[in-house]
């Protein structure tokens, strides 16, 4: 994992993307000048950028590698960058002006890119001379930068190719984007297709009269794409975006007989014309009122409560593989077979109509989708799945076997980047109840977790406890959900507590702990993403290292479910805190609260992760960076049980006063405090832990926020 500690870049434009790129870069751990028109200008859009809520920024540490300043009066901080980044007005006349200002004082090593969604980048440097004009390309960060990984990259017929290379490996190493090199056409591959999309699907919803709610329950998971579906993806956006992208491409693309799809449709102008653009206006399609959303009728244009959809053929198809799913959707003679022809088909068919207009390759195009719009398979894939007969095109497949189809009709090795490879797609070697073991490039061997969202059972434990005290050699934990873990099964205990068999409860317990106790005198490393709560949070933090996706929520939040961590996370919390009094304080504080950081960077400002675990820059490449440490990774020492266990209690008293604790939470905190400040050692701390934990089971109040998370996935405060 390389360091960006002394590279310097240089953003010009402090709006949303020069702002949001700026937060991605300090995160990535560069140098930033953010510049604006003036000081007073970049300052006051600074502040903006600092107060957007997903936040841009990881925490104070990334908002201290940025200095702010003034075009007027700052310009010639680029005479010390690796990269300028122009990230300003989407005007060509004003981005060719700064240009003839930038070119005398720009370094001969650096990079030089225009962010754009969608301008020719050949006609921006028109006057540049030809060192600039060799050197120069343009990028499409996807935004939010800090969450979008994909980022297209467009050089001109002038950029020297290996200006290609080099700037390509920067993006993919350094700023841990997944590049895409796109041709120089209108809006390049994600807009120009991406946008037709998203304007089809709400042109046919108009048309056949249907329900947001019913479109995007079509137009989400169903399709393997994320649940913000098609209207919620509009708001997302914003509807003021899309136009002006629509407008654009409108203005460049006369030549395609499809670009009339692009005409805005009924629902967003009225929408404009009210000022709801979006999330960022607060509405769009969507119109949140505190805890409670309403949803645009498309035919009077006048918010209403949403309703639950009811699509039975849905339902019922919706976990066969997507191309049988999508087969059988296109048969069906309702509201769903009549959208998947009007809205699925002719989008298939508009991305093959303009594949080699706007990409060098049909993974190119897939990729762009996938990363950028998290489509789950690319168009292209997905037309392989369904079959071309099915959608008025061609029979022939796009990828066979690890090949895929030029445009030319020859087949060549589709690409396989082992640093970015995710664990399935390294082969199996052994299974076992809730786990599969795979073998790395390596030679090394991951252990991964196999059950939904990576949950912790007691036949997990089991399973896992042999299999790791027999190994020998260095491995990686990790897991093939969609998070690493959410936590232990609350089931089991409810379903326990029920019977009042407590023995099988403390028993659970107890091996819970003593796998996290084997863990630890193992050579492991825990590769963790999307959640890593609860019992998962305990087992990777028994590991001698963790390697966090930068996104990945971590912590201890069994508080809100009546609970105390009982698989030793609340004694290991207390043994890492204890060489420091406030720390001790603060630490037992944040278990009493149930406090999850969201960011693996205020993970560890938090005392969740430790100084010597890694933070990826990378998003992709969790395994092979966890791969690269193994070779040096050595059994966890565990430290001497020292713990202050009396002096300090008073201050913990002291401090809870001022949270904001109901009865029940007064008695959790007090439980995990007995933890903190009566035990004598390890051991004792575990007994505790196990005893405790089953007392808050046998708690009525408990009961009723485990159901209620449970039935609702929200905690209660009761």
């Amino acid at each position: 994992m390389l360091s960006n500690e002394g590279l310097k870049v240089v953003v010009i434009g402090a709006g949303t993307m020069g702002s949001g790129i700026t937060a991605h870069l300090a995160n990535s751990g560069f140098q930033v000048a953010l510049l604006d028109l003036t000081r007073e200008s970049c300052q006051a859009a600074f502040e903006k950028a600092k107060a957007v809520k997903p936040t841009h920024f990881y925490g104070p540490e990334s908002v201290g590698r940025v200095r702010l300043g003034g075009i007027d009066t700052d310009l010639d901080w680029v005479r010390d960058a690796d990269w300028v980044c122009e990230a300003i007005i989407e005007k060509p006349e004003a981005k060719r002006g700064l240009y003839a200002l930038l070119e005398p004082l720009l370094p001969d090593h650096a990079i030089i890119s225009t962010n754009t969604s969608g301008l020719e980048i050949s006609l921006l440097v028109e006057g540049r001379s030809p060192r600039f004009r060799e050197r120069f390309l343009g990028t499409h960060f996807f935004n939010p930068p800090r969450y979008l990984k994909l980022l297209e990259l467009i050089p001109t017929p002038e950029t020297n190719s290996a200006e290609i290379g080099r700037v390509t490996e920067f993006l993919e190493e350094r700023v841990g984007r997944r590049v895409v090199i796109a041709k120089d056409t209108p809006g390049f591959i994600a807009n120009r297709f991406g946008m037709w999309a998203m304007f089809q699907a709400t042109h046919v919803a108009e048309k056949l009269r249907l329900r947001i709610e019913e479109v995007d329950a079509m137009t989400g998971p169903f399709l393997g794409r994320p649940r913000s579906a098609s209207f919620r993806l509009n708001d997302l956006v914003g509807l003021d975006i899309m136009v002006d992208i629509a407008a654009n491409l409108t203005a460049r693309c006369g030549h395609d007989s499809a670009v009339g799809t692009l005409q805005t449709p009924r629902s967003v102008e009225h929408l404009i014309a009210n000022g709801a653009i979006g999330q960022k206006a607060g509405k769009g399609y969507y119109l949140r009122e505190g805890k409670s959303f309403s949803v645009l009728d498309l035919e009077t244009l006048l918010y209403r409560d949403m309703v639950e959809t009811d699509q039975p053929n849905l339902k019922a198809i919706e976990k066969l593989p997507m191309g049988e799913r999508i087969r059988q959707a296109l048969q069906l003679g309702d509201d769903l077979g009549e959208f998947m022809r009007r809205y699925l088909v002719p989008t298939l068919q508009y991305a093959h109509q303009i594949r080699e207009e706007i990409s060098y390759s049909v993974e190119d195009f897939d990729r762009v989708m996938m990363w950028g719009f998290g489509w789950q398979k690319g168009p292209f894939a997905m037309i392989d799945e369904i079959g071309g007969e099915h959608l008025g095109l061609p029979t022939e497949k796009f990828y066979d076997q690890g090949q895929v189809r030029t445009f030319t009709g020859e087949w060549i090795p589709a690409l396989d980047e082992i640093p970015y490879r995710s664990i399935d797609r390294f082969p199996v070697i052994e299974k076992g109840d809730g786990f599969q073991v795979h073998e790395l490039a390596s030679g090394h061997r991951a252990l991964a977790l196999t059950t939904k969202m990576g949950v912790i059972t007691p036949d997990l434990v089991r399973a896992l406890t042999p299999w790791v005290g027999a190994q020998t050699e260095p491995f990686i934990l990790c897991s093939a959900a969609r998070s690493f873990s959410v936590g232990y099964d609350l089931n089991f205990f409810l379903e326990r507590s029920a019977e009042e068999d407590w023995d099988a409860i403390r028993t659970g317990l107890r091996e819970l702990q003593d796998l996290a106790d084997l863990l630890r005198t193992k050579r492991c490393i825990a590769a963790i993403h999307g959640h890593c709560l609860g019992a998962g949070f305990e087992l990777a933090i028994a590991c001698s290292q963790i390697v966090a996706h930068p996104e990945t929520q971590i912590g201890l939040p069994e508080v809100k479910v009546g609970l105390l961590p009982g698989g030793s996370g609340t004694a290991r919390m207390a043994l890492g805190a204890q060489n420091s009094a406030r720390g001790y304080i603060e630490t037992c504080l944040r278990v009493s609260q149930g406090v999850v950081a969201t960011s693996a960077a205020e993970a560890q400002a938090l005392g969740y992760l430790r100084a010597w675990d890694r933070i990826l820059l990378h998003p992709d490449a969790l395994i092979s960076s966890a791969a690269g440490l193994l070779g040096s990774v050595v059994a966890e020492f565990q430290p001497e049980w020292k713990l202050p266990v009396g002096p300090l209690q008073g201050m913990i008293d002291e401090a809870q006063k001022s949270l904001d604790f109901t009865r029940h939470d007064e008695l959790i905190a007090d439980k995990i405090k007995q933890i903190f400040c009566k035990s004598q050692t390890w051991t004792e701390a575990l007994e505790r832990e196990r005893d405790l934990f089953i007392d808050l089971l046998q708690n009525q109040l408990t009961i009723a926020r485990i159901k209620h998370m449970l039935d609702s996935g929200k905690p209660l405060k009761n």
